[in-house]
């Protein structure tokens, strides 16, 4: 047994040739492999080397191809030995769906005779997609399914094998269902449908869908087909009457078997539950019933005996419709019946000539229709008598005997009303008189009249800075009242300078919509507003316009920070400040101010601190950006603190800037020194600092004492000279030793902790007076000098010499004086 391999460059690159050989003389069997639907004349292998045969004794010995099949499919080149394809061979065809395709062949040879038996192994390819036997499934489904139930399909076949066989389904995306399929052993198995939503037939009572099955080929082939879910019907739907009261009137010598009234109910269900019966109520009257008949199929009421206006002139009927569901819902429709007495005959009118289309500029008195009245009754028809309603712009006029014109009178607008129903009314003079009436249809069309109108008389858009070029920003609408062609909109942008630049520069205008966009990119802090004006006109001849303002307002955008204006920093980013170590609690540091160049809340500006190294010993005023201290310094204090403030805007999202504060700690002895130093100390003041210190204590308790004698002296003398308006000042006053030496008043807004039990009031004073152990002293009295002698002694208010400006009263009374004004006087 030998195997031979031979191959060659095609659709399939390699054939495998299996030669056996049974024996040398006798037989032999040998195997190809081969792609189905080789085109004709393909190679298939060199049978005549495979068999080792002499080529040019082929023809000789008279070799030949028999085939077991009636379909010839393979022929031998005797020239070159080459076995080729006769016939396209298809697998499916040939051996349907079998795992194994094998065509038997027979090579036969004479002189001596040799027969060898071939094998040809048709393989698969994917040249069949998958398809259904039916193009369209029909399910029906009731509307109360519950959720979760599937529905099995139709499975999908494909005539190829291996991986080129069927292999998956998928459903088209909706709302209400899925689709489940459960392989076996890679091939796709059944499709199921899967309810996954509520059906409800009257929202919607057919659903389409496609199934489609793919195969495992490459490339994949599919095959589609169509699903339809007819939704059944549950009776949840109650019949409906067409009209609820059905008002009809009828002559009393109506014959019978007339039909009177046709009574409709609709049932939105379908089957059983759709059907409705017709029936007279059960508070029906006799009389009624004998009067009149009901189909209960189709609700026709009619006439079944004879009707007599004088004995009744009107009947009310009550008809129950009734659906035939399992459990019936029920509704009733009223029908109001009104008999006349009329004449044998009523008046006839013809219409001899009539135009059933004017111009709307159509002058006074056109003819829109001739009428010609005839009434059998009558032998003069002077005796008919015919009117049309007085509320249009038309009138009858008589030119004959019987003869009506029908004529323009009045204005008419194609805009305002573009047809009318002329309903003519005439009536005869018998007893009772009869009336006949016909409706006559006249179109009015338009012409261009009327110029565009914008809804607005100007309009305003709102954009937000930095916005996108190209992006619309907003639009106008105009309308007309003409029709057609004459109510045709172009919209443009009329010329027009902003800031020297055409407003085409700015904003373009979509001609048909009037949406407006944005040429450019806004910068609020360079241009907050500008106008455009824009054009409006119609298609008519002429063509008619309009224009209107369009007030472009740009909105801030929050992109711009703080920029912190003062402290400036000395070093770096930093700047430095210096305070006593016997500041109080409410002493003013320093105060941050800030700059933001947007507007609105992208421009408040919010102070907080950021970064304190002890966050117990300041705090910052959130509007004025004031720091503040809130406790006394102790020895674990650090004399040099690094306070960063953080400056806020309230934008979304908020910018920020910050600025770091170092603030040093002055020892008081310092402090003490440099006082000192301005009451003109010298050389031995430094040699024995105490020594003077104690000296300057005692000297500064001798002029307290000095000052508060003189205040009470002076307070002594004041209560005499109260009805003069002279003010003085209360010795309460310098009852606190240390005051806040350099503290201002915080302002409104000021956040102290708990911790800091100080009050400050809004009003500020120009200047807080201090005592000072050194010379506060004898500064005090210079100053209350000064204050007593302006005080104002015609409106009772005491002015203190504080730069020329009066000290305003607070509510504190430790730490400001306290004040009360009585009819001319003020006490302290």
């Amino acid at each position: 047994m030998a195997y031979l391999l031979n191959s060659r460059l095609s659709q399939w690159p390699i054939l495998y040739v299996i030669l056996l050989y049974v024996s040398d003389s006798v037989c032999g069997n040998i195997r190809y492999s081969i792609p189905e639907e080789l085109e004709l004349g393909a190679f298939v292998g060199n049978i005549a080397k495979d068999l080792g045969l002499d080529v040019k004794q082929l023809f000789e010995r008279r070799f030949r191809i028999a085939s077991q099949n009636k379909k010839q499919y393979l022929t031998v080149n005797l020239k070159t030995g080459i076995l080729l394809i006769k016939g396209k061979i298809d697998r499916e065809q040939l051996c349907e769906q079998g795992l194994s395709c094998v065509l038997m062949l027979e090579a036969v040879i004479e002189n001596p005779l040799e027969i060898y038996r071939i094998e040809v192994d048709i393989l698969d390819i994917n040249d069949n997609a998958p398809f259904f036997q039916r193009n369209e499934v029909n399910l029906e489904i009731p509307e109360s399914t519950p959720l979760g139930l599937s529905f099995p399909l139709q499975s999908a076949l494909d005539p190829d094998t291996g991986t080129n066989s069927l292999r998956s389904y998928q459903l088209s995306p909706n709302e209400y269902f899925s689709l489940k399929s459960q392989s076996d052993g890679g091939q796709a198995g059944i499709p199921e449908l899967v309810l996954e939503r509520h059906l409800d037939r009257e929202q919607k009572p057919t659903h389409r869908l496609t199934l489609t099955a793919f195969d495992g080929g490459n490339p994949k082939r599919f095959g589609t087909t169509q699903i339809k879910v007819t939704v059944a019907d549950a009776n949840d739907n109650a019949p409906v009457c067409e009209q609820k009261i059905y008002q009809i009137t009828t002559a009393e010598n109506t014959p019978k078997d007339t039909l009177i009234v046709k009574v409709t109910a609709v049932d939105m269900d379908e089957g059983l539950n759709g059907e409705v019966v017709y029936s007279f109520s059960d508070h029906t009257p006799d009389k009624v019933r004998e009067l009149f008949s009901l189909d209960a199929t189709n609700g026709e009421i009619r006439l079944t005996g004879i009707l007599d206006f004088e004995e009744t002139d009107n009947y009310q009927i009550s008809v129950q419709a009734r659906d035939r569901g399992p459990y019936p819902l029920v509704v009733y429709c009223e029908i109001l019946l009104t008999i006349t007495n009329i004449n044998d005959n009523s008046p006839e009118i013809i219409t001899t000539s009539t135009s059933s289309t004017i111009p709307e500029n159509a002058s006074l008195d056109t003819v829109v229709a001739v009428l010609r009245i005839t009434d059998r009754d009558s032998e003069n028809t002077v005796d008919v008598h015919c009117t049309i309603p007085r509320s249009i712009p038309f009138k009858l006029t008589t030119s004959f005997n019987n003869y009506y014109t029908l004529v323009t009178h009045g204005g008419i607008d194609h805009e305002k009303v573009s047809e009318y129903n002329i309903t003519i009314i005439c009536t005869d003079t018998g007893t009772p008189p009869l009336s006949t009436t016909k409706t006559i249809r006249v179109l009015v069309s338009d012409v261009n009249d009327n110029a565009p109108r914008f809804t607005q008389p100007s309009f305003t858009v709102h954009v937000s800075e930095n916005n996108v070029i190209g992006a619309s920003i907003g639009s106008v609408s105009a309308f007309d009242p003409d029709s057609n062609q004459n109510a045709e909109l172009v919209y443009s942008i009329l010329d027009s300078l902003i800031h020297g630049l055409p407003a085409s520069t700015f904003v373009s205008i979509n001609a048909v919509n009037g949406m407006m966009y944005a040429h450019q990119s806004f910068d609020f802090e360079q241009l907050t507003s500008f106008e455009v004006h824009v054009g409006v006109n119609d298609a008519g001849s002429p063509p008619l316009g309009n224009n209107v303002t369009v007030n472009v307002i740009i909105m801030d955008q929050n992109d711009n920070a703080p920029v912190i204006v003062s402290p400036l920093p000395i070093k770096g980013s930093s700047t430095e400040e210096t305070i006593p170590r016997s500041a109080e609690p409410g002493y003013l540091v320093a105060k941050v101010t800030a700059t933001d160049a947007d507007s609105g809340l992208n421009g408040q500006i919010v102070y907080q601190l950021y970064q304190p190294t002890d966050e117990s010993l300041f705090t910052v005023a959130p509007e004025t950006g004031e720091i503040w201290t809130i406790r006394h310094f102790t020895g674990k204090d650090s004399i040099r603190t690094k306070v960063v403030i953080l400056v806020r805007d309230n934008g979304t999202p908020s910018l920020s800037s910050t600025i770091t504060i170092n603030v040093s700690v002055q020892d008081d002895t310092t402090e003490n020194a440099s006082n000192l130093g301005m009451l003109g100390t010298t050389g031995p003041w430094k040699s024995d600092l105490k020594f003077y210190l104690m000296i300057l204590f005692g000297t500064t308790s001798f002029v307290l004492f000095v000052a508060i004698l003189f205040l009470v002296i002076n307070v002594h003398q004041g209560n005499k000279y109260s009805n003069s308006g002279f003010c003085c000042w209360n010795t309460s006053y310098l009852s606190r030793r240390n005051s806040r030496h350099g503290i201002q008043k915080a302002s409104v807004n000021l956040q102290i902790p708990t911790n800091y039990m100080q009050a400050y009031e809004n009003e500020t004073l120009p200047q807080q007076f201090h005592y000072d152990p050194a010379m506060n002293d004898l500064m005090f009295l210079k100053i209350h000098g000064s204050a007593a002698s302006m005080t104002d002694l015609k409106s009772g208010t005491c002015v203190a010499a504080e730069h020329g400006k009066p000290i305003s009263p607070s509510k504190n009374t430790t730490h400001e004086l306290a004040w009360r004004c009585k009819a001319r006087s003020c006490q302290v």
